[in-house]
């Protein structure tokens, strides 16, 4: 309903801020990493937002970019995944840091979110796995690599019995185009030099 605001920013209480458009004052909520990149008082600011109507309030989210804004959207399809927890996710870690942490199964870099337990985080993943549309790049080997085929080597290295520790270094190691068939066996063999 409310897409967008952009007006003059009067004020700023963590995590709220006070919007002036057209001589209307609103409240909007706002994850951290947006309200640490905000203007001075009294400077013009455009925010994306979003409308959540309760039976006893209609609350605004804000958002400094529309991939953030598409996170929370996708955050708060999770059940049992409500806007505070939403909005604590995207000011613990940004969007990318979400999407290769989803991408990558890591449900410690989840929990390491204040309010997000090891159930909500194992949930998380689950339900935000391939819905996340976010340029989420890989870094292996000094390469990047496709996401999916680096998590899917690192989860059968785990099923294994690695550690993640030493499923991480297997997976640095491994060449850029790897399938994951190949991912793994280039992996077990690093693993067994090491």
């Amino acid at each position: 309903m409310i897409g967008r605001l952009s007006g003059l920013l009067l004020e700023k209480n963590p995590p709220q801020v006070l919007l002036d458009v057209g001589g209307v004052g609103y409240e909007v909520d706002v994850p951290m990493s947006t309200f640490y990149n905000l203007p001075k008082i009294g400077e013009k600011i455009s925010l994306f937002t979003q409308l959540i109507v309760r039976e006893d309030a209609h609350l605004l989210y804000g958002f400094a970019t529309e991939s953030e804004r598409a996170t929370f959207k996708q955050l708060l399809k999770v059940s049992g995944v409500g806007p505070k927890v939403g909005l604590a996710v995207l000011s613990g870690m940004s969007v990318n840091d979400l999407a290769e942490a989803v991408a990558m199964q890591e449900s410690g870099r989840l929990t390491k979110v204040p309010g997000i337990g090891k159930k909500t985080a194992e949930r998380l993943l689950l339900e935000l796995k391939d819905k996340l549309k976010v340029d989420v790049r890989i870094t292996v080997g000094g390469e990047t690599v496709k996401p999916s085929s680096a998590a899917d080597v690192l989860n059968a290295l785990i099923s294994l019995g690695y550690n993640e520790k030493e499923a991480h270094y297997a997976i640095k190691q491994l060449p850029k185009d790897a399938s994951v068939s190949e991912g793994i066996r280039h992996a077990l063999k690093s693993l067994s030099k090491a």
